[in-house]
């Protein structure tokens, strides 16, 4: 018997000027067809990368009025829908980091599934592994001398420049593909 365990369906890296540096899409289990495949568009996912972005300045100005001052981990920044749930992570250097899950994007051997905790949840502490090994892998592009974080350029039709490293983007894929709750490295 199989069971439906969570995965990543989208991770995003989001400039400190609200502009969209990074975006990788995961496929997800569908069980009508028993394929896999992306449960939404880019389109849709650069929406809904975008709409994290008001989260986060919610979040930063509840903690600026109560003297609370911002940590790294959000977690769950919203729910999408029955399915999908977008988790966020700021860096020091106000890069933003989106985590978004499908609850029900991989498919394990039931026997398997006994990690999970109760009831197969996904707790916010799951996904510290993630935003971790992302953290890491902006850290390392960064260090890049010819990289510039905060090239923007918002009249050029582009909404600023992407990330174009082959390096960054397989450890994005790495993480994506390799993430599942109880993971403690990747």
């Amino acid at each position: 018997m199989t069971a439906a365990i969570p995965s990543i369906a989208c991770l995003g890296v989001i400039g400190r000027n609200n502009n969209p540096l990074h975006v990788s899409i995961f496929p997800s289990h569908d069980p009508a067809t028993n394929t896999f495949a992306p449960i939404r568009t880019p389109l849709q996912f650069s929406l809904l990368l975008s709409s994290s972005i008001d989260v986060f300045d919610l979040r930063a100005r509840q903690n600026a009025a109560s003297n609370v001052g911002l940590s790294g981990d959000l977690g769950l920044l919203h729910a999408v829908d029955d399915r999908l749930a977008a988790y966020g992570f700021e860096t020091n250097t106000g890069v933003r980091l989106v985590c978004v899950v499908d609850s029900r994007g991989r498919v394990v051997d039931a026997a398997n599934t006994g990690r999970l905790g109760p009831a197969g949840g996904l707790r916010d502490s799951e996904l510290k592994v993630v935003f971790r090994a992302m953290q890491n892998a902006w850290v390392r592009l960064s260090q890049n001398p010819f990289f510039e974080p905060d090239e923007h350029t918002p009249l050029d039709g582009r909404g600023g420049v992407k990330i174009r490293s082959r390096k960054f983007e397989e450890d994005m894929r790495r993480i994506g593909e390799g993430w599942t709750p109880g993971v403690t490295s990747l």
